[in-house]
């Protein structure tokens, strides 16, 4: 979230966010989190094994697979670097006592989840220490592109989420230059961002996470 001031103090550090310095002397508070990072991983092991599964072949198979069968936390220690992500994701489950993930798809679906439900505890964090309700969470870069993970997102967080553009690190540093070189404001560059590049609005689909399967999320991540 950008804000015009860093906030620094024992809530913030507690919660594990940090502040950096942006253009214009504004703050982007923000918590770094693992992301595809659990995709990629689950994705390298099965290419070892003899699967060559495109990213879109991996969202396919997990789209249809039963919603919130298990939970990980993706920010558990196990998951930063395993010899193995499947592995790391069955020993998580049996630790908590959950079934493990019987396919690929539902080892994709089980992530996916869990990223989703963690965005969610992210940005709640984020209103927390705010006190400004979000109406709308941007995914940008190269996730932007899992339309699976965009829905789930909106769902877990009950807010519209706008995907794109995808090449959002090249583009933010053109911004930047436009923005100095033409002196016109950032607000006005960031709108011809918008209408230059394309954009997906994923809508939140009505009681598709139950307040159970929240609190159940929020368990695991203290375990």
């Amino acid at each position: 979230m950008e804000c015009p001031e860093p906030i620094i103090n024992d809530q913030s550090r507690a919660l594990n966010f940090t502040n950096e310095v942006g253009y214009g002397h504004t703050i982007r508070l923000l918590k770094n989190i693992s992301g595809m990072w659990l995709i990629q991983e689950c994705r390298r092991t099965w290419q070892q094994d003899g699967f060559q599964y495109s990213y879109e072949d991996l969202s396919r198979m997990a789209e249809p697979e039963p919603a919130f069968q298990c939970l990980i936390d993706p920010t558990d220690d196990s998951f930063l670097s395993p010899v193995s992500m499947p592995d790391a994701m069955d020993n998580f489950c049996r630790r908590t006592g959950q079934p493990v993930p019987r396919s690929h798809g539902q080892y994709i679906r089980c992530a996916l989840d869990s990223l989703a439900l963690l965005y969610a505890k992210t940005l709640r964090e984020l209103e927390e220490l705010t006190g400004i309700h979000r109406t709308v969470l941007h995914i940008v870069g190269g996730g932007s592109r899992n339309r699976l993970l965009n829905q789930l997102a909106a769902n877990a967080t009950q807010i519209p989420v706008i995907a794109g553009p995808v090449e959002a690190t090249a583009l933010g540093n053109i911004l930047i230059q436009y923005a100095q070189t033409s002196r016109i404001p950032l607000a006005s560059a960031r709108k011809s961002l918008l209408i230059s590049f394309p954009t997906q609005k994923f809508l939140p689909q009505a009681n598709s996470v139950e307040k159970s399967t929240y609190e159940k999320f929020l368990q695991i991540s203290c375990e």
